[in-house]
Order: structure tokens, then sequence, then C-alpha cells
């Protein structure tokens, strides 16, 4: 069977490099980790760090990767920020991947 992409034809060079980064986020464990911390909602850096047993830094590290490539935001409510999942794609993206890899 064929497939195509939505579009028809293959993305050009950058936006190919662009899906190749955007990929490389979810090669790490911890920044899967926290994705998964932030399905059942926003966060502080705190309460993702105690949930997770890592430190508050280690986790403020990979937010900013995960922030960097759109995969969460983030809400400021006087000196605690909290985090959330961007949009909805994101579930989508880690539950496809689960569903390939249990497959």
């Amino acid at each position: 069977m064929e497939r195509k992409l939505s579009s028809g034809a293959a993305p050009d060079k950058d936006r190919l490099s662009g899906l190749a980064e955007f990929f490389r986020v979810f090669g790490d464990t911890s920044r899967i980790r926290i994705l998964y911390a932030l399905l059942d909602g926003e966060k502080c850096v705190l309460d993702i760090a105690k949930q997770l047993g890592m430190s508050h830094s280690a986790v403020s590290h990979q937010l900013q990767t995960l922030r960097a490539n759109r995969l969460v935001k983030y809400k400021r409510d006087g000196k605690t920020v909290f985090y959330s999942l961007a949009d909805d794609h994101i579930f989508g993206i880690i539950n496809q991947g689960l569903e390939h890899i249990e497959e």
C-alpha cells in the first residue's frame, strides 16, 4: 500500500531538518518522563521534580529544551511557573509511539 503525507510532495531540506530535530527531543528518557507527568495537567517544576525523583535543576534544564521545541508551554503565577503540554498533538505523538513499539 502506497502512503503519502497530506501535502503530497516531499518537504524541503530545511523542513526535514526541523522534523529530525523535533524527533530528537523525544530521544531522551527524562524529557519523555516529564511529558508524561504533564499528561494529567499543569505542574510547577518542584512538583515535577518530586513526582519523578529528579533534581529541580535537571527538570528545569529539560523543560528548557521542551519549551524551545514548543512541546510545553508555561504560565507564571507570582514567582511560580506552571508548565503544561503545548497542545493535544503531544499526547497523540506519545500515544502513537507507544502503539508502534507495542505492536
